[in-house]
């Protein structure tokens, strides 16, 4: 079989899935389209061009946002610590104590965020606290492989020179291994933190607390006006956490 044939053949399957999977689900966009679709949606999105700009409402969202900043950043440090440590345990060690190591790490970033934070709710009940430890679970999982690979690739020549002259294996990691990958595990740490500041605002969703659970209580309550203000609330935070990772990265990472 030629190439084109086979190119043709694939897009033909992929046709017939797409087909298959609209009449599987049943799915009628042209009710969007009727005059009372045309109407509901208008009416609907009218509600969240007046956000709720009111004292009250605006002190409890910012201090929503303080919640899902604080758990963003707390489960963001708890999961670099954890995940070095699983990557300084596997990296370069025999299978015995790596394949452990690595299988945990696939283990906790195998499980999805929400699916923790529901877990963590039923652990330890509502709010912050159930959002910060799923948040910490699931990154400790994704760094710890990052930080595994990053260790791996990184020349050991200069810790072995340090072990060579009579120095320790902290020393040898200190001041051989770390300078180099350091950038490495710096950026890795801050795009882990831009995500979990998203996910942070959506783990709510299950009662982790936050915006996202202001969120989904004022949509619940059909409140469009409010949830606009939270939506607005989690916009500005992610440029913020955005701006702010930029400016570390052009500080710390790319020197």
């Amino acid at each position: 079989m030629t190439v084109r044939r086979a190119g043709l053949l694939w897009l033909g399957l992929a046709v017939l899935a797409t087909g298959w999977a609209f009449h599987y689900l049943a799915l009628d966009f042209g009710g969007l389209l009727t005059g009372a679709g045309r109407d509901a949606m208008r009416d609907y999105a009218r509600g969240f061009l007046q956000p709720d700009l009111s004292p009250a409402h605006l002190g409890r969202v910012g201090q929503a946002l303080l919640e899902t900043l604080a758990m963003s950043a707390m489960g963001t440090l708890l999961a670099v610590v954890l995940g070095l440590l699983l990557a300084l345990i596997a990296a370069g060690a025999p299978a015995w104590r790596a394949v452990p190591a690595r299988g945990l790490a696939n283990l906790l970033r195998a499980v999805p965020e929400l699916v923790w934070a529901a877990l963590m709710v039923l652990a330890v009940g509502l709010g912050p606290n159930a959002g910060t430890l799923a948040l910490a679970l699931h990154t400790t999982g994704v760094l710890g492989r990052l930080y595994t690979e990053a260790l791996e690739n990184t020349p050991a020549t200069a810790a072995e020179a340090i072990r060579a002259g009579g120095g320790g294996r902290l020393a040898a990691f200190c001041y051989g291994t770390l300078p180099g990958v350091w950038p490495q595990l710096l950026s890795y740490g801050l795009y882990r933190w831009e995500n979990n500041i998203r996910m942070a605002s959506i783990l709510g969703l299950v009662g982790a607390g936050g915006l996202g659970q202001m969120l989904h209580i004022h949509l619940s309550l059909f409140q469009e006006a409010r949830a606009s203000t939270v939506i607005l609330a989690m916009l500005g935070l992610v440029l913020l956490v955005d701006a702010l990772s930029q400016v570390l990265r052009l500080r710390w990472v790319r020197r």
